[in-house]
């Protein structure tokens, strides 16, 4: 009987030196890949461009495999107790750093059935972080990451999707690099918010919709050519109805994962504004036709159209707020964005807390521009899934260019 060779993977681009350890891992038997799920490999780095089944074909296809299994979690103990392989191979690249006490486990269940450990010298040439660097510069799709929000959403069990506000080119490189380890827990940005507002600033215009929809698709797209990661955007009130069909394909087809649509009507008026005496809200029958007009429009089920309730701004109450929640649900909104503009979290808490005993399972999500004192691990324990860093990179920014344009003028040097 052919002996059982277990090898993990995280990866869905193949390297040279991943065929050669394929193909060394061949010659001890009939190589069997763990293929990490997206809900294991979220926890040490960013989740791959395709999904689990795509990459899985992809792993069938390679001569030196002979099956695969999910591996949903770091730890190899489920698959090892069930398979009982001869051989576990490896590169020796996880005898230190967070990896260290998942293969002392591996040695300790193997003695088990006197399996052995076999682990090749780690290629040098592909550290981890330049096979990050490579994937980037590889790139993704329109369509794989349009699909990437559902994943994170899925995969990110104790955790919230954390969305950063990125307004041009450069700031969203900064957003797709900027990760770090802290206490062995992975932290990154899991994608880009492109706000109205910060759209309309950094052009000089006023926060109104006086920045048209083309222009932001424009903007979207250089965006877009340097970066993976998914994308949300801001699309006010959607504008009319009789328009809305045009600018969801238009921003589905180009790989936005999805947009936000605010449930007032008029000349916008921004939500932080005190002064909301011109604002209005627009009839749950009608907001709700304008949900079903997007979701119409959609070309896939992937793209996600989330509902943004302004009645807590426009201080109508959370019974009010509620009412609508659940008729944009029943609508076919994907996820609920409960907005506030209070200095704490209370009302949202007590919107969701009753929110959440509905038969609606859907998101929610929070934007904590003015309860910034407001942990995420608060959030999420108070039932948000995703939290938007709303202009965060554009207030910097501003103040840093402020700031040297000043001095230079001081000094004149």
């Amino acid at each position: 009987m052919k002996k059982k060779v277990y090898i993990a993977f995280s990866t869905d681009v193949i390297y040279k030196s991943h065929l050669e350890i394929l193909k060394k891992a061949s010659k001890y038997g009939s190589v069997i890949v763990g293929l990490l799920t997206d809900e294991a490999i979220i926890k040490f780095k960013t989740i791959p461009h395709s999904d689990y089944e795509k990459r899985e074909i992809f792993f069938k296809k390679i001569r030196y495999v002979s099956s695969v299994m999910p591996q949903s979690t770091l730890d190899y103990s489920n698959n090892l107790l069930k398979l009982k392989p001869d051989y576990v191979v490896h590169g020796d690249d996880w005898k230190v750093g967070f990896q260290k006490n998942i293969r002392n486990k591996v040695i300790k269940l193997l003695k088990k059935w006197d399996g052995k450990l076999i682990e090749f010298q780690y290629d040098k040439k592909y550290p981890h972080s330049k096979i990050q660097e490579l994937n980037l510069k590889i790139g993704t799709t329109s369509e794989n990451r349009k699909g990437k929000l559902r994943r994170l959403i899925e995969a990110k069990k104790n955790d919230v999707v954390r969305i950063l506000e990125t307004h041009n080119p450069i700031s969203a490189i900064i957003v797709e690099n900027t990760r770090f380890l802290k206490n062995k827990n992975f932290l990154e940005y899991d994608g880009f918010w492109s706000s109205s507002l910060t759209d309309s600033v950094s052009r000089g215009k006023p926060d109104n919709q006086s920045v048209d929809i083309s222009t932001r698709v424009n903007g979207l797209n250089e965006i877009l050519d340097i970066t993976t990661k998914p994308l949300i955007v801001d699309i006010d009130n959607g504008g009319k109805i009789e328009h809305l069909s045009f600018t969801i394909k238009t921003l589905e087809r180009i790989g936005v994962s999805a947009v936000v649509i605010e449930d007032k009507i008029g000349l916008k008026i921004n939500s932080l504004f005190k002064n909301q005496d011109v604002s209005k809200q627009d009839s749950i029958k009608n907001f709700c036709l304008k949900i079903k007009e997007a979701k119409k429009s959609t070309i896939s089920n992937d793209f996600m159209i989330i509902a943004r309730i302004e009645s807590l701004i426009l201080e109508k109450g959370i019974k009010d707020a509620l009412k609508r929640a659940y008729s944009y649900s029943k609508a076919g909104a994907d996820a609920i964005l409960i907005h506030s503009k209070e200095k704490n979290p209370k009302e949202i808490f007590k919107f969701s807390k009753i929110f959440l005993k509905s038969n609606f399972k859907i998101p929610l999500v929070a934007v904590p521009s003015t309860y910034s004192r407001t942990y995420e691990k608060t959030l999420f324990s108070n039932g948000f899934k995703i939290v938007i860093y709303a202009n965060h990179l554009l207030r910097a920014s501003y103040k840093s260019m402020l700031d040297t344009s000043k001095k230079i003028l001081r000094y004149r040097r």
